[in-house]
């Protein structure tokens, strides 16, 4: 199968459904000549036009709430925002208008859009362009959150949410744009609320999502020549969870590691942390850990936000420590 990158998966999805269904229409800043910052939305425009990939003013707030009136009246939308700190301008659309049409009309209002925003730290982009808050939507009923780690899985989740009734929040990650993998020319998709295991094992439970799951992968592996088999588990959807496969494996190994680039006060690893305490807590050997980010915001100099960020090495401290308890 080809590889393409996790950026080019993504525009393919754009495109595919853009040919199937003219309902589909883009709205962002910069998404047309330019292409979108990272490139998503490359070459959309010339095949197109402006009344379906639309660049719009610097107006989070204005170009989100027409992608929900729109929704309403029967057209499907795909708002851009540049960057997840981006979507605080937008909260009111969002967490009011968004996220409840659907339940304030009885169900006869359908809000069937997607939001596609991007998280992480690393590119030297300081504490206002660098956040990873999707756990906050992923609290909010009404909102499905998708996390692609893969360009697999970018494309099928990008395409269901496309086709997909509800309202989804679409967060990816700056850092996995230009990784590659395997992904079929033909369009699919990958139902939310389904998770996978990228590799199995018998002694630790990983659960990891956007660029922590290659971090995950990478500790298991080096995890492996110390003798100890790591499962590592993509939830891909934060809402809906698959809790079913998290807590099937955790009764398996007896000790989880949680690794997500959120904040960890609060953080999604804190959620399921709590999940596994209440449903699973006596199959653990071990207490469970949570390797998030710091509570503070992203530095800008560059050996501070190297220090905030961590990876395949705090993974395996993780790791041997859970190991360490009988």
């Amino acid at each position: 199968m080809r590889e393409i990158t996790y950026c080019d998966a993504l525009n393919e999805a754009l495109r595919q459904c853009m040919q199937e269904d003219d309902r589909v229409v883009v709205l962002g800043e910069d998404i047309g000549c330019y292409g979108g910052i990272f490139q998503v939305t490359k070459g959309l425009l010339d095949e197109f036009g402006p009344d379906r990939i639309v660049d719009t003013p610097i107006a989070e707030a204005g170009f989100v709430g027409a992608c929900v009136g729109a929704a309403l009246t029967g057209m499907r939308p795909v708002a851009e925002i540049m960057f997840i700190d981006f979507t605080t301008v937008c909260m009111d659309m969002i967490v009011n208008q968004m996220a409840k049409m659907h339940y304030m009309f009885g169900g006869k209002g359908r809000v069937p859009m997607v939001l596609r925003t991007n998280i992480g730290a690393g590119r030297g982009t300081a504490a206002q362009h660098s956040q990873s808050f999707h756990s906050f939507f992923a609290h909010m009923p009404g909102l499905v959150v998708a996390a692609p780690a893969t360009p697999y899985d970018a494309k099928g989740l990008l395409t269901e949410a496309i086709k997909n009734d509800n309202p989804v929040i679409f967060v990816e990650h700056k850092r996995l744009y230009i990784s590659k993998g395997p992904v079929p020319e033909e369009s699919y998709t990958i139902p939310f609320g389904k998770a996978e295991i990228k590799r199995e094992g018998r002694d630790v439970t990983i659960v990891a999502t956007h660029a922590l799951v290659g971090s995950a992968l990478e500790a298991a592996e080096q995890a492996s020549k110390e003798g100890i088999e790591a499962e590592v588990i993509d939830p891909r959807t934060l809402s809906p969870l698959d809790k079913d496969t998290i807590l099937n494996s955790v009764q398996k190994t007896g000790r989880l590691l949680v690794a997500d680039e959120d904040n960890k006060t609060y953080g999604f690893a804190a959620e399921i942390s709590a999940i596994v305490a209440e449903e699973a807590i006596y199959y653990l050997k071990a207490p469970i850990i949570r390797n998030a980010s710091p509570d503070t915001p992203v530095p800008f100099s560059p050996p501070l936000e190297k220090a905030y960020m961590f990876g395949k090495e705090a993974l395996m401290e993780s790791i041997r420590r859970l190991m360490a308890y009988a």
